[in-house]
């Protein structure tokens, strides 16, 4: 498939912080909890700069758990979309068992955004902080970098690249691209 290259981002632990209820990594459910990680304009300017489109694709079940509105989500997404350089965030507002085509580990997601903005997927990326990030990717047939933290399998992980930051992650794509 021709087309343009992208990058797919996680949402959560990538472009903006985690929260933490009940000793849980958890999402934010309202647009006061939402942090955008500090690096994240800098990294994603540089992959604009590159030529790469920017998606962020994301799991949101607390919707279909009840746990958050939908007009809170909308609300954080446009305030997501505001701060970084986005083309288009999706979400996947599904739980484990509605088995949706969307919920990542499955590249749904990913999927339809290609086949909506001609997406070369040969030459993309999915950059997450969780092992279901990278086999979304891994699934789509797109390259996939994994941020290090606490919470995930780091050096464990079948990702293309694991770095500490996204800033990290930012730089070996770039320099893969280049090669």
């Amino acid at each position: 498939m021709s087309g343009v290259p992208a990058i797919f981002l996680d949402r959560d632990g990538v472009l903006n912080r985690i929260v933490e209820r009940d000793g849980v990594t958890a999402s934010p459910r309202i647009p006061s909890e939402l942090v955008i990680e500090d690096e994240a304009p800098g990294a994603l300017a540089a992959l604009k700069a590159a030529g790469y489109r920017l998606y962020a694709v994301t799991n949101q079940p607390d919707i279909a758990r009840g746990l958050m509105a939908r007009s809170d989500l909308d609300a954080i997404h446009e305030a997501v979309l505001r701060a970084l350089p986005l083309d288009e965030i999706s979400a996947c507002t599904h739980d484990n068992a509605d088995n949706c085509d969307c919920r990542k580990p499955k590249p749904g997601l990913i999927l339809s955004l290609a086949a909506r903005h001609g997406v070369d997927l040969s030459r993309s990326w999915m950059i997450g902080d969780q092992d279901r990030d990278i086999v979304s990717g891994k699934n789509a047939g797109v390259s996939t970098a994994l941020l290090s933290r606490q919470y995930n399998s780091g050096e464990q992980s079948n990702a293309d690249i694991v770095a500490p930051t996204l800033s990290q992650a930012v730089q070996a794509i770039l320099a893969a691209s280049e090669a």
